[in-house]
């Protein structure tokens, strides 16, 4: 820990940056829990659950394509604070769904919500860069994953008991003041960094984005590579989780609200420990366990607290998976093409998510049990490791550090 408090002592930018991060994500996080109990008492089908999981991830996918490209044309800090209004607004409208007429509005709003807020994390990595590099920017990443997981820890389990307490509402309404903090903060952040706003046609740099990649296989691989991370969209499998067993003897939100948190728990010490342990050579033991610890919560799903047990488990290796091969990408790409290569990243990684998402509510209406659909999640990363391995020996990768 002492790496990353000595990181943010000596980037006073990033300092602020992670604040923003910190508070705003923490927003993000509080309503999803509001949204998921929401839906659990409106008595929809698991297929609805799912689609919302995916929405969440579907907007990031549309907008990916153009994101990269506004990135490489617009100042980072004008952009990042028309995210956080777009967020804001978004959130108080989800004050007007009630019932089950306002479906189309829920969706509608968490797809530009999310949009926006996919759009915002894309534009924060592609700065990174930019103020750091090396082990410095390794640490960065790590830590916007922490900062990522204990907002997902405090947000979701804080808002348990919220909404347990005093209702859905509120919780849209204490999002949304987040955001709007968050948004005081960047307008008095001081952002000096170089900015060349790109002149080409808005097409052509699209097109010159493809051409890029097919010139430079590994980082179309590495993008592959960091995709499989989005395997782990478990959000849809958790509310199916509460619904079909602890709904009986828990209040839904608490349920929510715990087995979130007790997988952000291994999001947050899991790079603390292994940060510094993982290279290019051992990278691969990760996808490995990160498959077994996923097979080990499908055996442990249908007891509540060995299910929290297990999903600490699962969050260990997440966060390192998520930073270490995002930096990979990062080392291994030209500045010029940033915005644009981060941006198709997100949009790979999101699709995947999506998929993730859709395919636990297919196959849970469909008869499959949620441990089956655990276990095949759980596969997934076994052959992350195979492709990772295949990667290695085939292309010139190089090491961060």
């Amino acid at each position: 820990m002492k790496q990353y408090i000595q990181l943010l002592q000596e980037e006073k930018v990033l300092r602020r940056l992670s604040l923003i991060q910190l508070i705003s994500y923490f927003g993000a996080w509080f309503s999803n829990v509001a949204i998921y109990t929401l839906l659990l008492h409106l008595h929809v089908d698991a297929q609805v659950v799912a689609f919302v999981a995916s929405l969440h991830f579907l907007a990031g996918v549309v907008q990916a394509p153009f994101s990269g490209t506004l990135i490489d044309r617009i100042k980072p800090k004008k952009l990042m604070l028309s995210l956080l209004v777009v967020e804001m607004l978004t959130t108080l409208l989800l004050l007007q769904v009630d019932t089950l007429d306002d479906l189309k509005l829920l969706y509608a709003l968490i797809f530009f919500k999310m949009a926006a807020a996919s759009f915002y994390f894309t534009t924060e990595m592609s700065l990174l860069p930019k103020i750091l590099s090396g082990e410095k920017l390794q640490r960065a990443n790590e830590m916007h994953s922490i900062i990522w997981s204990f907002s997902y820890t405090l947000g979701m389990a804080i808002s348990g008991f919220v909404v347990y307490s005093v209702g859905v509402y509120v919780a849209f309404v204490i999002d949304a003041s987040m955001f709007f903090i968050a948004s005081i903060l960047l307008v008095t952040l001081v952002l000096e960094v170089e900015f060349t706003p790109h002149k080409e046609h808005f097409f052509k740099m699209m097109q010159q984005t493809f051409g890029y990649l097919r010139a430079t296989p590994q980082a179309f691989h590495l993008m592959v590579l960091h995709a499989f991370v989005g395997l782990t969209a478990f959000d849809a499998l958790v509310a199916l989780m509460v619904e079909n067993y602890y709904a009986s003897f828990i209040a839904t939100s608490l349920a929510l609200g715990l087995l979130h948190a007790s997988r952000a728990v291994g999001l947050v010490i899991g790079p603390v420990f292994l940060g510094k342990l993982i290279n290019n050579k051992n990278f691969v033991y990760l996808f490995i366990a990160q498959g077994f610890a996923i097979w080990l919560w499908a055996y442990l799903m249908d007891s509540f607290y060995l299910s929290l047990l297990a999903s600490v488990c699962v969050g260990l290796f997440t966060t390192t998976l998520w930073s270490y091969s995002y930096t990979l990408l990062q080392k291994n790409i030209d500045k010029h093409y940033y915005g644009r290569i981060v941006a198709y990243n997100d949009m790979l990684f999101l699709s995947t998510s999506a998929l993730t998402s859709f395919m636990i509510g297919f196959l849970a209406k469909n008869g499959f049990s949620l441990e089956m659909i655990t276990l095949v999640l759980g596969s997934g990363f076994f052959i992350g490791a195979l492709y990772y391995k295949w990667i290695i020996n085939k292309e010139n990768i190089k090491e961060i550090g």
